[in-house]
Parts: structure tokens; sequence; C-alpha cells
């Protein structure tokens, strides 16, 4: 056995008694909760919240983008240093030193509006757009994945128990044969040998119900952490097992599941995705263009001066042509890699859903057979349990078709479960 699950075993073995009075869960209201508190699936509403304010937030690129700025300094000495020539009559000419801008302060504020740049704002947009539709495709699939093992673990639940119910059914039949054998060894029919081989099977039987209490508990805890509820007195309410329906009107066809699926679905998206990233190298490359208008204010001779203006500015990034045709073709590359992906993904989910089809045909055609071994395991028990009490068949021959009734109804509840596990798992892989 495996470390983290002897931990889980360890852990389970915590779990009280379920108080009086606790009420069981269906699985309905067991997929009810872990659509609502399943971690995983909170998660995966958070990155769509995320991708919503990023939306948001590429939107604002088409607003006027505002800057402020201003300041004030002291200078040691005058900014403008000159020697200013001045001429007088009978003395020449004279240089006298000008110092001037020893202080000041300034500021300024500015709106530039942009007119074109290179579609990189219109593209960013749609990228953006386009990630939030991503979001709710991953919330599609993660609520489908947690959906699936919800089931899983409910019907495992359920498998155990049933198992429960046939290790107490097994016990009072061991009950009743010990008690007989005991009266013939008294009696000297027998020998104590054949108390020993029942005693020996009642033992196995005892370590079998500890083995599969101990997967319950751990089974409950899993289920019960998985739909986020309290562990403590969690149970669940049992559904019939052995009577589920055929799963012929289950079935959907590929083309239409394909449509549905959401992995597929994000394939594509993946192929947008790289169109919208082509167009934005492209952009890189085009020359911007935008109209502003600004207000001036400075103070640097004592007297206060300010201004308005607009103008127009263009944009030409010369450099990054120089590694523009190889990042585009790079580009270009990630597209064709992501039409391959999606082309793979369409052939790998149609294998997938075909498999799963086939799975869920065999786990109910195992229903059939399960159920034809519990009839001949019955009927060969009580023959065997006649023979016995006639004195025409010996002890091992009974305890060997008791064996046998006991795994055939563990077969047949195994079947079940596997059964509605892989109906759970086609439900999803065809997109419901």
């Amino acid at each position: 056995m495996k470390t983290p699950f002897k931990y889980l075993i360890l852990l389970a073995g915590l779990l009280p008694v379920l108080p009086a009075g606790a009420r069981p869960l269906t699985l309905e209201e067991c997929r009810e909760a872990a659509a609502e508190h399943n971690r995983t699936l909170q998660n995966s509403r958070f990155d769509l919240q995320a991708a919503l304010q990023t939306r948001r937030e590429a939107f604002t690129n088409y607003f006027p983008q505002i800057s402020a700025s201003g300041g004030v300094f002291q200078a040691q000495h005058g900014l403008v240093q000159a020697d200013f020539g001045v001429t007088i009559p009978q003395m020449g000419t004279m240089n006298l030193p000008i110092s001037m801008v020893k202080r000041g302060a300034f500021g300024s504020i500015t709106a530039v509006q942009p007119v074109f740049a290179g579609l990189k704002i219109v593209n960013g947009n749609k990228l953006a757009r386009l990630g939030e539709e991503v979001g709710q495709l991953q919330v599609r699939k993660t609520e489908a994945e947690v959906r699936e093992q919800t089931d899983t673990y409910f019907w495992q639940i359920v498998s155990l128990k049933e198992n429960l119910s046939t290790l107490d059914a097994v016990e009072r039949q061991l009950e009743e044969i010990h008690r007989q054998v005991e009266l013939s060894v008294k009696a000297g029919l027998v020998t104590a040998n054949d108390l020993l081989r029942v005693e020996l099977r009642r033992q196995e039987i005892a370590s079998d119900r500890l083995k599969v209490e101990n997967g319950l508990k751990v089974s409950k805890l899993l289920l019960a952490q998985h739909i986020g509820v309290d562990w403590h007195g969690f149970d669940i309410e049992m559904p019939v097992l052995a009577e589920p329906e055929a799963p012929e009107r289950f079935y959907v066809p590929v083309e239409e599941a394909l449509d549905r699926r959401a992995e597929y679905l994000l394939a594509e998206k993946n192929v947008e995705a790289q169109k919208y990233q082509k167009r934005m190298e492209r952009g890189k490359r085009l020359p911007t263009v935008g109209v502003g208008a600004g207000y001036l204010y400075y103070n640097m001779t004592e007297k206060d001066v300010d201004d308005g203006m607009v103008f127009a500015q263009v944009s030409v990034p010369i450099s990054e042509w120089w590694g523009g045709a190889h990042a585009l073709k790079k580009a270009r590359i990630r597209e064709q890699q992501a039409e391959n992906d999606r082309l793979q993904a369409r052939e790998m989910l149609v294998v997938e859903i075909e498999k799963t089809w086939s799975e869920v045909q065999e786990s109910y055609a195992q229903i059939l057979l399960a159920r034809r071994s519990v009839t001949s395991a019955t009927e060969n028990l009580r023959q065997n349990r006649n023979f016995y009490e006639a004195g025409t068949a010996p002890l091992t021959d009974l305890l060997d078709a008791e064996t046998l009734y006991t795994q055939s109804c563990n077969d047949l509840t195994s079947a079940c479960a596997a059964y509605r596990t892989s109906l759970a798992r086609y439900m999803r892989v065809t997109g419901r």
C-alpha cells in the first residue's frame, strides 16, 4: 500500500459515527454541492473573472492617454550664463556677465488620442475578448470534470456499501453453518477440522469487512472534500444500484458530441488567438499616429507663463523592421502549429468518445453476465447446503459454494458501479 493512501486510511479512521438524524445526500445534491463549493471549480471561475477584467483593461486603450508632470528647482548658479557686450563711447566695448534662471517652477498636462496604432489596439481588444471566451470554456470543462469525479466517488461509496451488505448476508450464512457444524461435532458426525474450516472462513470475512469499511471511510472523506461539505457525519443516500438503464438512450453521434466538447472549442480558440497574435506582430512594424492637446506652465524669471497647445505626432518604428520579418514568420509558424493541434485534438477526441462508448456497452454487458453468475451461484449454494445437510456433500463443497456466491455478488456490485462511472465519463466526453 502506498504511503499517501496509508495516511488517508489513518485520517478516515478518525471519522465519527453519523449523528442521529443526519440527512444523507443524494447524487444530485452532491453534484449541486460540488458545483457550488468545489475549490478547483472556484479557481476556474476566478480565472474567468480575471479574464473579464483583462478585457475591460484592454478597452481603455481606446481612451486618450493623459499625463501630467511638474517640478521646482533651485540651482547653485544661474542656468543661463552669458556675456553681454556693451559699447560705451570713449571707453570701448565692455563684456558684462549675465546669470539668469537660478530657481523656477514648471508643470504640464497632455492628452494624446491614438488615431492609428497599427491595429494593435483593435487586435488587442479582440484577443482580450477571446481570452474571456476561453475562460468561459475552461469553466465548462472544469464543471464537466468535477461532475464526473463527483459521480465516480459517489458510486464508489455505493459499491462499497453494497459489498458490506453482501458481507452481512455471508456472515449470517456462515453463522448458521457454524452452528450446524458445531452440533455435528458434538454428535460425533464430523471432526473438529470442519469447525476450524468454518472459523477460518469467518475470519477471512471479518478481514474483508475491515478492508471494505476502511475503504468506505476514505471514499466518504474524499467525496466530502470534493464537494466542499463538512465530513463530520457525512453520508450518502443509497440509490438502486442493480437496475441501471440500458445505454442506448444516452448515445449521441460523434460529430454532435464534438461540437459540444469544450476541449475542441478551446483548440479552435487557440487557432483564432494565433491569428490575432500574427496581426499584432505585423502591427508592431506599422507607424502610429496620434493627436493631442496640452497645457504648459512655467516660472523661470519670476514671471508666470502659461500656454495651451495642440499637436499631432507620428511614430515610425524603424528598428522594428530589422527583425520584424523573422518575428512575423515565427507567428505564422505558431498559427500553423495551432491548426495542427486543432486537427489532432479533433482526432483524439473522436477516439476518446468511441472508446468511452465501447466501455459503456462493455460494462453494461458485464452487468448482465454478473446477474446470471449470481443466479447460478445462488442456486449452487442452495444445492450444496441441502447436500451437506443430507450428508451427501463435504463441508469444503459448501464453503466453496459460499465463496463463489460472495464473489459473484461482489462482481455484480462492481459491474454496476463501473457502468455508472463509465456512463458519467461518457456524458462528459460528449459535452453533456
